[in-house]
């Protein structure tokens, strides 16, 4: 049995599990970016939202249905078969994010969100300062909801961080597997929405 990479959900659904509290959700947007007890250097709120970062990611590490999809994505991506399952379950999030949040606009969700990153923006680690302004001005939450969207988010990453990810060879595999994938989805999140309405509550 290949040996699963943990994987990491992606900027959209970190954002969207931590509710209206924009502190919460700046600390779960930068998680990635703070390492170690380092998250006591930040505001109470913000600090809340890396721990919470750290929790959604050992749920998501250990959920079956995650596991499970990165299975099926293994033959294809080898190792990055985690990064790719974050980014196919950020688009079907956003897909269906009507569903998830209560019909509210995933258009407007998303300019909320950047407006409150600019006024925190002196929290923000400086590898995040250093992208905030072409994530923010090219709508990029937004842009998950498409998968040209998807694709140009693909191009970034493959330009900027890992080269060896193929945008089309990413986008076939979505469309020809969409079916059994986005139905994962659809099993996994409302597991994860519950986890974290736990969690926000014993915070």
């Amino acid at each position: 049995m290949f040996k699963i990479r943990k994987t990491t959900l992606n900027y959209l659904a970190h954002i969207f599990l931590s509710g209206s509290d924009h502190q919460l959700q700046i600390g779960n947007f930068i998680g990635d970016f703070v390492k170690g007890s380092n998250f006591n250097d930040y505001p109470n709120g913000i600090r809340e939202g890396i721990i919470l970062h750290r929790k959604i990611d050992s749920f998501t590490d250990s959920h079956t249905l995650v596991n499970e999809t990165v299975v099926l994505l293994r033959p294809t991506f080898g190792r990055y078969s985690g990064i790719i399952a974050d980014m196919y379950f950020d688009y079907f999030l956003a897909v269906n994010f009507k569903t998830y949040s209560h019909r509210k606009s995933l258009q407007v969700f998303s300019h909320r969100f950047y407006f409150f990153a600019f006024l925190n923006y002196r929290y923000l680690p400086h590898k995040v300062k250093r992208f905030i302004f072409h994530f923010t001005g090219t709508n990029r939450l937004y842009k998950y909801a498409s998968l040209d969207g998807l694709r140009r988010s693909l191009e970034i990453m493959a330009i900027h961080k890992i080269s060896a990810i193929d945008p089309d060879k990413t986008i076939a595999f979505l469309v020809d597997n969409r079916e059994e994938l986005e139905h994962k989805f659809h099993q996994f999140f409302p597991d994860l929405v519950e986890y974290v309405k736990t969690e926000k509550r014993n915070m």
